[in-house]
């Protein structure tokens, strides 16, 4: 089953969901207002009751005590009785109420009227409250589905948006990512075609010309790999280090210092894709360029904490914003005027989904600097082989 189909199951439960926790409300509802009738219905007939033996008592020899207590107790009931003879008397209404008024609204009510061998009907009205509890469960469902439908609008249009601004971003980083190798092999043509060029320079010509075109070949891995869960392999960090400071560092202005560790410092071996790797690294190292300029210095150290290998990048370039240091991983941030917005989301998905590690700015400091720190555990796979 491929994820769509799944996604449009969850779907389905989940709106299947919604709708028995919408009804539940207005099934209890009318459950409690259906009793209540029965109690206002229980109520009539005993105030009609207690209205007729009180009327049967014209020569007051018999207590009434209790009657006048049901009375007293029942004198929010109000009750339209109509006798044999076509008389209307209201029980429980104010005193100047227009008695055909009142009779014309309870027999368009809707509520069936009692009948007993003393009146030929017996109308009676809801509380008030009693319809409350009926429809306000269907006015807060309304409310609800409202709600809803405007929170699922803008959801919609903001999800719309962002994919447009991730779409947008991507085709940037694959032309940023074809356009550094691809400008490189144009220069190197030109040298090519320099008279001036020996054949020692020439080797050294088609040297970097092979380095862009293997960079090229990882272009495309790394994008066909999108979307798929990549393979981990046992490498040496410094070695991964290096050859990004290699590559970049070739087209990097000559007032730009790269102070990283050397070939013969403490190595350590991290579970990683070279490929996705190495685009994370190149991202870090770009946008350091980017932040000085062409004039500053990038340094990169690697440690050890526990289990842990930690990876610091460090330029003196212009520095983040403290409030901004989350807001740099997201899809379409960026500070350039012509940035893309994907470089560091790209990488942060990298390293976190892909890799098990964190990636996070550590420190920076307008005008003086940033530090990117690579949280990565250690790969027993490449402990095993320093040992051996």
């Amino acid at each position: 089953m491929d994820v769509y189909s799944k996604t449009g199951r969850w779907k389905l439960y989940l709106a299947i969901l919604g709708v028995l926790i919408a009804l539940l409300p207005v099934f209890y509802s009318n459950y409690l207002a259906q009793n209540l009738a029965e109690r206002e219905k229980t109520h009539v007939e005993l105030l009609v009751r207690t209205l007729k033996e009180i009327s049967l008592n014209q020569n007051y020899d018999q207590d009434m005590t209790y009657q006048v207590e049901v009375l007293e107790k029942l004198n929010n009931v109000s009750v339209v009785t109509v006798n044999h003879n076509g008389d209307v008397q209201l029980h429980n209404y104010p005193e100047n109420v227009d008695t055909s008024a009142v009779l014309k609204r309870v027999r368009a009510s809707g509520i069936q009227p009692l009948t007993t061998p003393d009146y030929e009907a017996i109308y009676w009205e809801y509380p008030k409250i009693l319809t409350l509890i009926r429809y306000f469960p269907l006015l807060q469902l309304f409310l609800l589905l409202v709600y809803v439908a405007i929170g699922y609008a803008v959801f919609n249009l903001t999800r719309k948006e962002e994919q447009n601004r991730v779409w947008v971003g991507m085709a940037k980083e694959t032309a940023h990512q074809l356009g550094t190798p691809i400008s490189g092999i144009m220069g190197w043509i030109e040298n090519l075609k320099s008279p001036d060029t020996d054949p020692e320079q020439a080797a050294e010509i088609v040297r970097h010309m092979e380095q862009d075109v293997f960079k090229l070949q990882q272009v495309s891995d790394r994008f066909s790999k999108i979307g798929s869960k990549p393979e981990l392999h046992p490498c040496s960090l410094l070695q991964e280090l290096l050859e990004a400071k290699r590559y970049m560092q070739v087209r990097a202005s000559r007032h730009i210092v790269f102070d990283f560790p050397d070939e013969e410092d403490q190595d350590y071996w991290v579970d990683i894709n070279p490929n996705l790797f190495s685009w994370v690294l190149e991202n870090l190292l770009r946008n350091a360029l980017d932040a000085m300029e062409g004039e500053g210095k990038i340094m990169a150290r690697i440690s050890k904490h526990h289990h842990m290998i930690h990876l610091e990048i460090t330029d003196t370039g212009k520095g983040i914003p403290a409030g901004k240091f989350d807001t740099i991983f997201r899809p379409g941030y960026s500070t350039k005027l012509r940035g893309w917005g994907l470089g560091l989301s790209l990488a942060k998905r990298i390293i976190e989904n892909y890799h098990n590690g964190r990636i996070y700015v550590k420190d920076s400091a307008i005008d003086q600097g940033t530090t990117f720190m690579i949280e990565l555990r250690e790969s027993e796979d490449g402990i095993r082989k320093l040992e051996n």
